[in-house]
C-alpha cells in the first residue's frame, strides 16, 4: 500500500505527480470536508493511459484529435486526484480547494457536493474491472486523506447524482473501501 503524508497547509500531497488544474475556487467558509466522491474516467471512452484526462482538466482537450472530444472539449471540470490504472496518482487541486467534480448532486439533502468533498477518479470505466495497483494507490490515499481531514462518509458519484451518473460502475470493489476504512459510512 502507497503511503502518502498529506500537507493540510497546501492541500497538495507528497509523492504524487502534481497537474495543477485552473478548473477550482474556494470553498465556502467553514464547511467541512467530510465526504469523499468515488469516479470512474477514461479518454476516449474504454482508452486507457492517453492524455486526455489531463488534458480535459486542464482544458487542453484538442476537440479534433477524437470525436468524442468535441462534445466535451469546453467543459471545465477536474477532480482533486487522478489514480491511473498502473497505480500512479496524479492531484490536479488543493483538497483545501473546491474541485469541479460533482457537478449537480445532494448527498444525505446537502446539495453542492463539491462545497465539501473529496474528487477521487480511477481511470477506468463501467465495463472493465480496475487494476490492483489503482485499489492499493486507492487505499493508501484514502488512510491519509481520512487521518488528515474530517471525513465521515465514502460514495460514488452515482450515488449523489442517481440520474445523471453511474460512476465508478459495478466493477469497483466497494469491500476494498471498508477494508481499510471500517470506521466510515459507505454508500455506493
Amino acid at each position: 500500500m502507497n503511503k502518502l503524508s498529506a500537507q493540510p497547509s497546501s492541500g497538495w500531497h507528497p509523492g504524487v505527480r502534481i497537474v495543477p488544474s485552473p478548473n477550482f475556487d474556494a470553498r465556502p467558509a467553514e464547511v467541512p470536508i467530510d465526504l469523499i466522491v468515488i469516479h470512474s474516467i477514461s479518454l476516449p471512452p474504454g482508452i486507457y493511459g492517453g492524455r486526455g484526462i489531463e488534458q480535459l482538466f486542464t482544458n487542453q482537450l484538442d476537440p479534433d484529435a477524437h470525436p468524442y472530444y468535441a462534445q466535451i472539449a469546453g467543459l471545465k471540470v477536474s477532480s482533486h486526484f487522478l489514480i491511473r490504472r498502473d497505480g500512479e496518482v496524479v492531484q490536479f487541486v488543493p483538497v483545501g480547494e473546491r474541485a469541479w467534480h460533482a457537478g449537480l448532486s445532494n448527498w444525505h439533502g446537502r446539495e453542492r457536493c463539491n462545497d465539501f468533498s473529496i474528487g477521487i477518479e480511477l481511470e477506468g470505466d463501467d465495463e472493465t474491472p480496475f487494476m490492483v495497483a489503482q485499489y492499493l494507490a486507492l487505499q493508501g490515499l484514502l488512510v491519509s486523506l481520512v487521518a488528515t481531514w474530517p471525513v465521515r462518509a465514502i460514495t460514488s458519484h452515482a450515488h449523489i447524482a442517481p440520474t445523471r451518473k453511474t460512476d465508478p460502475g459495478p466493477c469497483f470493489d466497494w469491500a476494498m473501501v471498508q477494508a481499510v476504512c471500517p470506521q466510515l459510512e459507505i454508500a455506493p
